[in-house]
């Protein structure tokens, strides 16, 4: 897996040339830092941005474009990685080849992303007011429908107060709080800023050629005179002087109990792959640690898990139990903590979780976007990392090398989501 790389106005270009599949997968990563100040405009930006373009203003017209298109599918995330904030849009379209079309359907996808982008409709030096009024209050409600989502809101108040004076506390979808005091024209003032600064990779997985592809960006992206700001990566090392617990109290029937923990290790280090696995087995997966003992042995838990965040070195912990099992279940949960650190791993746990990781990476060969993402994971992280390397060390991890990842790891923060009823 090679992507081929060019650059076209500062625009970071990645081509990846299979006829594996029978569409051209399109992404562009815009990537600027996690702040405060411009985490909430800079979320709105691209909900606006898919109403119109200065070419097509009406937002049913631009819609009718991907139906002429064969039916492409287009959307965008508003995600995170350590101290960034990436806005992802994301686009797929038939190959040619197996439509009868007398335009070149990867130029279309390409020009409709760079209209969007770089040729917004403005009127009167901002964005259409109505088109912001309007994505204001979707995006309000996806802010406030978080708290409905119970699970989410506690991970997500769980790495709040873990990484308090960290950019990592901050949801990259925004805050509520901001939303009165954006406007069309402050709007527009942050994109012209963002895209000024913003880190630019395109990716592109099909039946092209980088020199192709590189023609039709120079053709569709008019982009302004830029000074992209270099990507400030998390520092994955943190020493925890003192555990922080946290008891929230809101109208719920069923405890969330979450733990953050600091892996001290991070995707660009020599022990990522032994951080993987160490995942694993303690609760990536159904036969891991907290789910064999918290979830099925001791009927303490309705779900028990754990997720690894590379790029930020974080672990973290989601369990749902009742109000009253949680000091039973947190003593069980650090007990597993503690069965790592102490290395007692069964050769099961072991084959098991590596045989589970490396299908999973395997099955990235069968995914446009999951190469591309991989690709772009080392690009971010400054690593050069391929699947196949990832997947033979992983492979070769023994329990000695799950034990030395385990003793750096640290207990930050329990967070638990109970009623009113009192702690």
């Amino acid at each position: 897996m090679n992507f081929e790389k060019g650059t076209v106005q500062s625009l970071n270009v990645h081509v990846l040339p299979t006829n594996r599949f029978k569409t051209f997968t399109i992404t562009l990563f815009a990537g600027t830092q996690l702040q405060e100040e411009t985490v909430t405009s800079t979320a709105l930006i691209p909900y606006v941005l898919r109403r119109g373009t200065a070419n097509k203003p009406e937002t049913i017209a631009l819609r009718e474009q991907l139906d002429e298109l064969y039916g492409a599918g287009f959307g965008f995330n508003i995600t995170k990685r350590g101290n960034t904030q990436f806005v992802q849009f994301r686009m797929d379209v038939i190959n040619d080849r197996f439509v009868k079309s007398e335009v070149s359907l990867l130029s279309e996808a390409i020009k409709y992303i760079g209209q969007m982008v770089t040729h917004p409709l403005v009127e009167n030096g901002q964005f259409r007011p109505a088109y912001v009024d309007a994505e204001k209050q979707t995006l309000q409600k996806q802010l406030e429908s978080v708290i409905n989502d119970k699970i989410r809101y506690a991970s997500e108040r769980c790495m709040e107060e873990m990484c308090a004076n960290e950019p990592y506390r901050l949801n990259a979808a925004g805050r509520l709080e901001d939303l009165p005091h954006v406007d069309a024209r402050t709007l527009f003032e942050r994109y012209q800023q963002w895209l000024s600064e913003a880190q630019l990779d395109i990716y592109v997985v099909g039946d092209t050629t980088l020199e192709e592809v590189v023609g039709y960006i120079e053709q569709y992206f008019t982009l302004p005179d830029r000074s992209p700001k270099p990507y400030e990566r998390a520092d994955v090392q943190h020493n925890v002087e003192e555990v922080k617990t946290v008891v929230e109290q809101l109208d719920v029937n069923q405890g969330k109990l979450n733990l953050g923990l600091r892996m001290n290790t991070g995707y660009a280090s020599p022990n990522y792959a032994a951080a993987l696995v160490y995942n694993g087995i303690l609760g990536g997966y159904p036969h891991s640690k907290l789910f064999v003992n918290v979830r099925e042995k001791e009927s303490l838990a309705y779900y028990c898990a754990s997720r690894l965040d590379g790029h930020k070195g974080i672990l973290s912990i989601q369990s749902g139990i009742e109000f009253a099992n949680y000091e039973k279940a947190l003593n069980i949960i650090e007990q597993q903590i503690s069965e790592m650190k102490a290395g007692n791993i069964s050769d099961v746990e072991l084959s098991q979780t590596i045989a589970m990781l490396s299908n999973s990476l395997r099955e990235m060969f069968d995914s446009a976007n999951d190469m591309l993402g991989f690709d772009f994971n080392n690009r971010y992280a400054n690593t050069n990392r391929t699947i196949e390397q990832l997947l033979t060390e992983v492979q070769a991890i023994s329990i000695s090398d799950v034990q030395t990842v385990a003793q750096q790891v640290e207990l930050d923060t329990i967070y638990f989501l109970r009623d009113r009823q009192g702690v």
